[in-house]
């Protein structure tokens, strides 16, 4: 059996770019979890200031370039599924994981609140729900989910063209802004508000992005470089910004200066995709579409896995050596959730991540959410 069903995956024919890009993505992701969860346990971490403002200079674009690769496959998911079965496969592969992943965190949160004092209560299920953000890092599969319902709803039974739902994506992006200005209250609605225009992008560009003749040209270092400078620049002001953020911490940029975060926000997907289009012309880092592939299913148990491993580590070991704790809980966070996802589907556990039972061949090798198959473009190695 092998654990990261790597060959299947890197067999198969798919966008290479996209697995590429959510594989970079989730594991900077995991590296700010990582460092939340290493947190307020005693640990030296001020030490080593510079494993926290790395976490703060990556910070920012990770987030909205995953609604940006979702809103890329929409019209295709539209065009084939149409609106019924594309919400039906929406509940499946993001709602589900949503509810039985959040009840599992959750209940563990609940069943060690005596010890942690963590502020876990029943009502953090229904907050799944209404404001997401307070059960942690599952406000993203709320927002996504109803954020890819509603953009079909509006696209399909109104008619509005990309253009049309890109200004409303402004629009609502601008009364997001004001909620987070003005310390107010919107729950899970603020989230998908701010990120309806990062998924209304996706769409907007992805007849661009999926052709291959602009994958090749978007594939050169005369590119990369002059993005590369600009992005350093943007997020070396972003930190700065953040690393004083007062009590909103490390979301300051996000929360109190909207344009800039949507600028910083927008180069650092730009580069990110035009660095995923250098790897797939070179075929390079292979491992990168294997994380990529499993992203949603890492993000769903990182939490989980991370707090464990922390516990193991920190408090039976008794391990105080902050790069070392840094290292083994961030690669843990990425590795065995994959381990746990492909056991599972190879032992039939499939009701853990989706609602309907997976084809025979879909056990071994199930698609991410948001990646249709395609061609292979054109690289200097095959498979």
């Amino acid at each position: 059996m092998e654990l990261f069903n790597a060959k299947s995956i890197l067999r198969e024919k798919r966008w290479v770019w996209i697995d590429s890009d959510k594989g970079i993505s989730i594991i900077l992701v995991g590296f700010g979890h990582c460092l939340a969860i290493l947190q307020n346990h005693g640990l030296a971490l001020n030490s080593y200031p510079a494993i926290t403002y790395l976490s703060i200079f990556l910070y920012g674009f990770r987030m909205p370039l995953f609604f940006i690769v979702s809103g890329i496959f929409i019209s295709g998911g539209l065009k084939k599924k149409g609106l019924k079965g594309y919400s039906i496969y929406r509940a499946d592969t993001i709602f589900y994981p949503l509810l039985i992943w959040g009840f599992i965190e959750i209940s563990f949160s609940l069943l060690t609140s005596r010890f942690t004092h963590n502020g876990t209560t029943a009502f953090s299920y229904l907050n799944l729900l209404i404001d997401a953000r307070k059960t942690g890092h599952f406000w993203y599969l709320n927002a996504l989910f109803f954020i890819s319902v509603i953009y079909a709803t509006i696209r399909t039974k109104l008619n509005i063209s990309l253009i049309k739902q890109f200004l409303l994506g402004l629009v609502l992006y601008a009364i997001s802004a004001y909620i987070h200005i003005n310390d107010l209250n919107a729950g899970s609605l603020t989230d998908i508000f701010e990120y309806y225009l990062f998924f209304s992008i996706g769409d907007l560009i992805s007849n661009t992005v999926l052709n291959p003749e602009y994958a090749r040209r978007f594939a050169s270092f005369k590119i990369f470089f002059p993005l590369l400078a600009i992005f350093l620049m943007l997020q070396y002001r972003f930190a700065s910004y953040n690393m004083h953020g007062g009590p909103d911490g490390i979301n300051y940029v996000e929360h109190k200066m909207p344009l800039f975060f949507l600028l910083e926000a927008l180069v650092g997907c730009t580069i990110s995709v035009n660095f995923s289009f250098l790897l797939q012309k070179y075929n390079a880092l292979k491992f990168l579409r294997v994380i990529g592939f499993h992203s949603l299913y890492i993000y769903c148990m990182q939490i989980i896995i991370m707090t464990m491993a922390r516990v193991i580590l920190v408090n039976i070991l008794k391990i105080s050596n902050v790069p070392f704790l840094v290292m083994a809980i961030w690669t843990s966070g990425i590795a065995i959730p994959i381990i746990i996802y492909n056991l599972c589907m190879q032992l039939k556990m499939w009701w853990l991540f989706t609602f309907k039972r997976p084809k025979a061949k879909a056990i071994v090798a199930t698609s991410t959410p948001d990646v249709t198959y395609a061609p292979l473009l054109n690289t200097p190695a095959t498979n």
